[in-house]
């Protein structure tokens, strides 16, 4: 960065609370906030950053590196800190649930649980990790029944493996769940999953990463921007990897909230 002339200081962060502090500091004080970490970090000091008029700086530094990877931002560290050069501030979304903010995906049921492995995780590196915690859940996985609203009027209830809600395209490192997603239109891409066997899950599950499941007719998709979410059983909600709250869920989309540095143009097509 200084190789960039850029004038930087470096705070090596503790915990989701210190770095929160430390980048709401930053911005008082008239700095630019830049965030080297996962989505789990970079999602939780944007959810602070919002609605606050800052504009927050991403050089991934994580697992899945999903917000930077649909920003267009390089995984390498010479390619981001060229975006924060010479890149331009863009507006996103912001998804709440139940209070706590998230800037990519909020999901729910099989993909609690799959967070919850991948999180536990220290053997396996990279990307790999959430293709592990897949098949590890995916032994003991049970079907449930959710039920979901959409802006306060339609319910539908839904028996099968998991409730999305995406902000987003992407999560898992590399996994394009809601492939249409965009994150400065104003809605959330609701992706469920219904009930299918495990072997035909299994299979399909390599096509999420090209974002081709959502031709299955197993998986539905619905745009909203708020949404309710409840279970027949109790599941943590996992945004950005973390685990924000707990069903029952209230979902809201923050429309424009948070300004990030991004590449001038848009990300590359």
């Amino acid at each position: 960065m200084r190789g960039r002339d850029l004038s930087v200081r470096t705070v090596v962060t503790t915990s989701l609370g210190h770095g929160i502090e430390e980048a709401l500091a930053a911005h008082r004080a008239g700095e630019v906030p830049v965030v080297m970490s996962g989505d789990g970090l970079i999602g939780q000091v944007g959810g602070a950053l919002a609605e606050t008029g800052a504009t927050m700086g991403i050089v991934p530094g994580g697992r899945g590196n999903d917000l930077a990877r649909v920003l267009g931002i390089p995984s390498e560290i010479a390619g981001a800190v060229e975006i924060l050069a010479a890149g331009e501030a863009r507006q996103i979304d912001v998804g709440e649930v139940n209070g706590k903010r998230f800037l990519c995906i909020a999901s729910m049921g099989f993909d609690s649980e799959a967070n919850s492995i991948a999180n536990r995780a220290r053997l396996v590196r990279g990307n790999l990790v959430y293709a592990y915690a897949a098949l590890r859940a995916l032994a003991s996985w049970k079907p449930a029944t959710f039920t979901i609203r959409f802006d306060g009027g339609e319910e539908r209830e839904l028996r099968g493996y998991a409730v999305a809600v995406a902000n987003s395209k992407a999560f898992g490192g590399g996994m394009f769940i809601a492939p249409d997603a965009e994150l400065d239109d104003g809605r959330f891409d609701v992706v469920m999953t219904g009930e299918v066997g495990k072997l035909r899950f299994l299979a399909n599950l390599p096509k999420v990463f090209k974002g081709t499941h959502v031709d299955e007719k197993d998986v539905t998709v619905r745009q909203a921007s708020t949404v309710e979410v409840s279970a027949d059983r109790d599941f943590a909600v996992y945004g950005d990897g973390e685990h924000l709250s707990d069903l029952p869920a209230r979902l809201r989309v923050l429309p424009g909230a948070l300004r990030v540095i991004a590449p001038a143009g848009g990300p590359p097509r």
